[in-house]
């Protein structure tokens, strides 16, 4: 299968470029960011030409967009864990009632095998 392509967030172009502007060498960062040396020389070359619309794509979604996603993915998991319980211990609480007054499925079969 192929490799996705990585997208990157305006935040994210815009400090790997003043880790540069520090004097850090473009190797250190791009090893750091986990980035290409070729992408970070664009990117400066970039804000550098237009520094007004540079980076104006979408990229990656902002952390906080991504937690609450994964907030909301953990909820959903949640209400299904909770209603899943709740059909079990209804369950349980039938079968004990049957067990308690006699007249269990588990009580008739166990009946017909000593009946045998």
């Amino acid at each position: 299968m192929g490799r996705t392509r990585r997208a990157f967030t305006r935040e994210f172009k815009l400090a790997a470029i003043r880790e540069l502007d520090t004097g850090k060498p473009i190797g250190y960062v791009a090893r750091q960011l986990e980035v290409s040396p070729n992408a970070l020389h664009r990117w400066r070359r970039e804000l550098k030409d237009q520094p007004a619309t540079a980076f104006s794509g979408n990229g990656k979604r902002m952390l906080a967009e991504s937690r609450e996603a994964e907030l909301e993915r953990k909820i959903g998991q949640m209400t299904m864990e909770s209603d899943f319980l709740k059909k079990l211990l209804s369950a349980f609480e039938r079968r004990e009632a049957e067990n308690e007054t006699g007249g269990g499925q588990s009580m008739k079969r166990s009946a017909r095998k000593r009946g045998r």
